[in-house]
């Protein structure tokens, strides 16, 4: 895949970059701020950027702001955001926009597990969504005694979390070591006993957003 990366740790930028061109990928441009990211990609167009939430000058939401602006001048360009911390309003952010299909969010320790950061950069080029599971924990957890959750049996939730996570129904089924249709009924179930039996969205990344949505409304 080709492409473009925003992390202001000079070390982590480095180390990314030496790791994605040893995997077969092209680095168009690796910048230490996420000032010059939106122009960077209209000019580039790559496939995927990779970007750290906070950056210079202020270290609070810069890349996160550029990575909103790329989904919204360039849906076409996969954006798998970083982040030291669980920031909840940052995944709401990426869920909730116009475009989201080749989203992904990670916590910066799961680049340290090169083959799940792999896999993720993956998904997110193939338009598909790649959550941190942690992400994903927090974004479900509820607190009210009203917790729709609270109805899904323990492998309703299991399948739950890994559509969230961004995971294929196959790849469910592999992770779960059950059979295809018994992923397609548990996702049936889950969907009805979550009040969504409705909804027009029938892609595999819309459903797993519109559930996201739900719980964190």
């Amino acid at each position: 895949m080709r492409l473009i990366l925003a992390e202001d740790s000079t070390l982590l930028r480095e180390g990314l970059v030496r790791l994605l061109a040893e995997e077969g990928h092209e680095v168009l441009a690796a910048f230490g701020d996420a000032e010059r990211l939106p122009a960077a990609v209209a000019a580039e167009r790559p496939d995927v950027v990779i970007a750290d939430v906070r950056m210079p000058p202020t270290h609070t939401d810069e890349g996160l702001r550029a990575a909103l602006e790329i989904r919204r001048t360039c849906p076409d360009v996969g954006v798998l955001v970083l982040s030291q911390y669980v920031e909840k309003r940052c995944a709401t952010e990426l869920l909730t926009g116009d475009h989201t299909a080749g989203v992904g969010y990670l916590l910066k320790d799961r680049v340290a597990q090169v083959d799940e950061f792999l896999d993720a950069l993956e998904r997110v080029g193939d338009g598909q969504a790649a959550f941190d599971p942690e992400v994903v924990r927090r974004l479900l957890v509820r607190s009210t005694r009203t917790d729709p959750l609270a109805r899904l049996t323990g492998r309703e939730g299991q399948v739950l979390a890994d559509m969230a996570q961004g995971h294929t129904n196959a790849a469910i089924a592999a992770r779960l070591h059950v059979s295809l249709s018994a992923v397609e009924k548990h996702i049936n179930a889950i969907f009805d006993k979550l009040g969504l039996t409705g909804e027009s969205a029938t892609g595999y990344s819309r459903r797993v957003l519109a559930v996201l949505r739900y719980l964190d409304t």
